[in-house]
């Protein structure tokens, strides 16, 4: 029986299936997820990860076999799994999802496309996102963009399946070996919880999204919490957008709070894909800089105390280590306070962005490495392009948390340290410690640490550093072939306002008063791991 192979990897639904579909209009298939060793063994990836795909695949299984059909879960290499497949019984074509992944994914996807010409198997792969694939310019790339979100949805016909002689489901996924960190109150995978996360934040969750994403302690519901969903494929990117849009034509005239937090939402949609679309065209920004004048600037000058001050909350700026707190046992943190976790790592403790970057990577339940390594690289200032962006934490602390409440709630010690103290605990005087029963010093005994820097001193010579590199001529001259190969333009080459929207800061007026086309928002205002 002549057959096609559907390959699942970060798509884990039925729903906008394009693979799916153009497979199942040929005859029967045979849907097929690889539990891939070696994957697992990157260094970016972490215990929830595999966690949340195992309960994606379970629910997709379950509908799956409600059409007749199975989900195969194989274990091993890819070329090793399709090779086996193949000598059971040939198939004629395999067919996939586009995926913009790790350095992983991207030679393990040449390495597949080698195999099915050698054996004369069809590779067909689908774009999933609104990122092109060998995108010739970015000024076609926004219409691009609407036109697949613009596109009808993939609709199944109905399903026949090739049923395996070795008939296998996600019930024989086994853990691989040394992957670590699960967070107990991280969010749970699956379809069904994408669509209830999507229609709460639609119908009621996004009146609070303008004004609340900002703050650790209003974010968790202002912020549509999709990310991780559509990181791992539950739901559809183009479906989210259209839903979001149809949501929009609903609403009364008078709902101008409703539509502001719509209108807001889609333009991080929009800059979801603008920023996979860099990883696409240049795969090795995940682990060059992307303006290679800035090669030797932090790499030198690796501090080991630094780094583990910050993965273990001890850096001694309270708002800083209660992030780390709540990322660890979350797996999620708002956007503003990942930019600022990835500032202070960046410049007051003057870390290079890879192993930074990578520890992050294993944090977010939502890593997505086209938005993440992207994101990493600007908000550390190697891109070239983007202005520089540093975050004072205890400026952040005032601002988002005036009264300490998310502070004191992911670091219990806190909760004895009067207001006047709270956000520079180093400055509390030795009487008020012994009151408070608190100790604040150096040593592992102490309750809370003293900064690993002076924050003021630390900044300041760590901007000066990046603004002499910035100043360097031969810097200066690798900045436009950046512009044109990553910033997206709405109008031609030749135009005078041909970027749109700008790689830089937030412009000081709108440049549209309101949109379901062109974004609202720069990439100054997003986050690493764009939980939206």
């Amino acid at each position: 029986m002549t057959y096609r192979v559907v390959w699942f990897k970060r798509d884990l639904r039925l729903h906008d299936h394009a693979a799916l579909a153009h497979a199942a209009a040929q005859g029967p298939v045979l849907c097929l997820y690889i539990v891939e060793p070696g994957l697992w063994a990157q260094p970016d990836v972490a215990l929830q990860h595999f966690e949340f795909v195992r309960e994606s695949l379970t629910e997709l299984d379950q509908d799956l076999h409600a059409q007749g059909g199975s989900l195969q879960v194989r274990w091993g290499p890819a070329v090793q799994v399709l090779t086996g497949l193949y000598a059971q019984a040939p198939f004629a074509e395999l067919v996939a999802h586009e995926e913009t992944g790790n350095a992983f994914t991207y030679e393990r996807d040449l390495q597949v496309g080698a195999w099915c010409r050698s054996v004369g198997v069809g590779w067909t792969e689908l774009p999933q996102f609104g990122v092109v694939r060998r995108l010739q310019s970015r000024n076609t790339w926004q219409a691009r963009w609407e036109a697949h979100m613009a596109a009808p949805q993939a609709v199944l016909p109905a399903l026949r399946f090739f049923n395996p002689t070795q008939n296998q489901g996600p019930e024989v996924m086994r853990r691989p070996e040394g992957l670590q960190h699960n967070p107990a109150q991280r969010q749970r995978g699956g379809r069904r919880l994408a669509l209830d996360t999507l229609h709460s934040f639609l119908d009621v969750r996004a009146l609070s999204y303008r004004g609340g994403i900002s703050s650790p302690l209003s974010s968790p519901t202002a912020c549509s919490r999709l990310s991780a969903y559509l990181t791992f494929g539950c739901i559809s990117l183009r479906e989210v957008v259209q839903s979001t849009r149809a949501t929009l034509d609903a609403l009364p005239p008078q709902a101008s709070r409703h539509r502001a937090g719509l209108v807001g939402f889609i333009s991080r949609l929009y800059w979801h894909c603008h920023f996979i679309q860099k990883l696409e065209i240049e795969p090795e920004i995940e682990w060059r800089n992307m303006h290679r004048g800035y090669d030797g600037l932090r790499e030198d000058d690796w501090n080991d105390a630094h780094f583990s001050a910050l993965t273990s909350a001890r850096t001694g700026w309270p708002m800083v280590d209660a992030c780390v707190v709540m990322l660890h046992e979350t797996g999620w943190l708002n956007f503003r306070m990942r930019a600022m976790l990835v500032s202070v790592a960046a410049y007051p403790l003057w870390l290079d962005w890879r192993p930074v970057g990578q520890w992050l990577a294993t944090q977010f339940l939502d890593y997505e490495p086209g938005i993440h390594w992207s994101q990493l690289q600007m908000q550390s200032g190697t891109t070239g392009i983007n202005t520089t962006r540093v975050y004072n934490p205890i400026k952040q602390a005032q601002d988002h948390d005036p009264k300490g409440i998310f502070v004191r709630r992911w670091l219990p010690q806190m909760r004895r340290v009067p207001d006047t103290w709270l956000f520079e605990p180093w400055l509390m005087p030795p009487e008020v410690q012994r009151h408070c029963g608190l100790t604040v010093g150096n040593g592992p005994e102490a309750d809370i640490p003293l900064p690993v820097v002076d924050l003021a001193e630390a900044t300041r010579q760590s901007k000066a550093a990046l603004h002499a590199r910035r100043a360097e001529p031969g810097v200066k001259a690798g900045k436009k072939a950046i512009v044109e190969k990553h910033v997206s333009r709405k109008y031609g080459s030749g135009h005078p306002r041909n970027v749109f929207p700008r790689d830089s800061d937030t412009p000081k007026t709108s440049r549209r008063k309101t949109t379901q086309l062109a974004p609202t928002h720069t990439p100054a205002d997003q986050q690493l791991g764009f939980d939206f």
